[in-house]
């Protein structure tokens, strides 16, 4: 059988990258293709890529202190300029009503309502310098970002910088929004997006067929350009949703112990995944569903001989925040196509 799918020494930097960023790199742009599902892998439309406001722009209470994850006590005094570090950040403070107040984006956050906005990462690393020249009030970011050179820079210059806790699981939707929305001043909006995210999860799930079907889904993390193949395990940040729908994470079944590791023919085969769960532009970038069976081990899975993937855009599938429902009502459409209404 076939053993790693890295091709070359120069590759190995962004599977290091991956191992060291987690959920980072999840969040990038989005790519253009149609998800597919079931034995004929049916094109699946897609949600458009746009968040929903709370209704009206709420008015920051502030100062206010927040706990950041690093350990700081750090003091917001005004909301007007706010720059979130990734896409799920940013998804939350437009969530909240506040996306007048954004001022930058970074690469990740691919959002219709965030298009205009000035990016200031370089690759998906934040850039400092482009931080600091648009004169924020707030920066948020998570333990992912980095480096940790421009972190301290934005922070050197006086700029209130909040870290949060990395979101892996759905259980860290309710207070990602809490924080977000005290540190913002807005913790009234924060409660009713909490509600409403709650809720909407909850209806989601609600919807999965209750037949006692649990399918085994791997999750893998694809980009073709780099020769990057990685098979999800335990922290990949997608087991949570997968169980959330019914189904069981494969790698984590198959014994993996790390949150990915390079895919081979014989760690998938072991694996046995009914189900591939992927983002759409990784689907992309290794030639759509034809090219994905052409990987080591792929087309010998159950998954791989019914051609059952499941695609979801890449800035929403591991967002954890009030796009969450949306990405569950879309996994399980797709891996229960037969039950879809």
């Amino acid at each position: 059988m076939s053993s790693v799918t890295i091709r070359s020494g120069a590759a190995r930097g962004p599977v290091l990258l991956l191992l060291a960023l987690g959920l980072l790199l999840a969040l990038t742009a989005c790519g253009a293709a149609s998800g597919t599902a079931g034995a004929a892998g049916a094109a699946v439309s897609r949600t458009p890529d746009a968040v929903e406001p709370l209704p009206g722009e709420p008015a920051p209470r502030l100062p206010a202190t927040t706990a950041s994850a690093d350990g700081r006590q750090v003091t917001v005094t005004s909301a007007e300029r706010v720059i979130p570090l990734n896409g799920s950040l940013a998804e939350l403070v437009f969530s909240l009503g506040l996306g007048p107040k954004v001022v930058a984006r970074d690469v990740s956050t691919t959002f219709e309502q965030a298009a205009a906005l000035p990016v200031i990462t370089q690759a998906h690393d934040v850039s400092a310098e482009g931080v600091l020249s648009l004169h924020p009030t707030v920066v948020l970011a998570d333990r992912s970002t980095g480096p940790a050179e421009a972190i301290a820079q934005i922070r050197a210059a006086g700029v209130p910088l909040i870290v949060l806790d990395d979101a892996k699981r759905l259980a860290d939707v309710g207070p990602r929004i809490d924080t977000v929305a005290a540190a913002l001043g807005v913790p009234d909006a924060g409660r009713q997006l909490k509600e409403r995210t709650e809720q909407r999860i909850d209806q989601a799930m609600a919807a999965v067929p209750a037949d006692g079907r649990h399918p085994r889904v791997a999750f893998l993390y694809l980009r073709g350009s780099a020769s990057v193949y990685l098979l999800g395990g335990p922290g990949s940040g997608a087991g949570s949703l997968i169980e959330a729908v019914g189904g069981e994470d494969a790698g984590t079944a198959a014994g993996l112990t790390n949150n990915f590791v390079p895919l081979t023919s014989e760690a998938l085969v072991k694996a046995a995944p009914d189900a591939i769960l992927v983002m759409s532009k990784g689907l992309d970038s290794v030639g759509g569903t034809d090219g994905l069976l052409k990987l080591p081990g792929v087309a010998q899975t159950p998954a791989g001989l019914d051609r059952r993937i499941v695609s979801i855009e890449d800035g929403q599938l591991l967002s954890y925040g009030p796009r969450t429902p949306q990405v569950l009502r879309g996994i399980t459409a797709q891996l229960y196509p037969a039950d879809a209404k």
